[in-house]
């Protein structure tokens, strides 16, 4: 399907991608203390309103 140069780039990209966020984070990280306390809870509720949905779509389809 992908061929050996594609899987390869694929792979020193996704290591260098991450690479990056991690320097990018660690240089906003009191930034990120200061304007995104308490996004846990968007999270949350987020992750619960996903299950929801999959729990209704069980429960619809019997």
């Amino acid at each position: 399907m992908f061929s050996t140069g594609q899987l390869v780039f694929a792979a020193l990209f996704f290591v260098a991608f991450v690479i990056v966020m991690i320097f990018a984070y660690r240089k906003d990280v009191a930034t990120h203390k200061l304007f995104y306390r308490g996004n846990y809870k968007v999270l949350i509720a987020f992750l619960l309103f996903i299950g929801l949905l999959f729990v209704l779509k069980i429960l619809m389809k019997r």
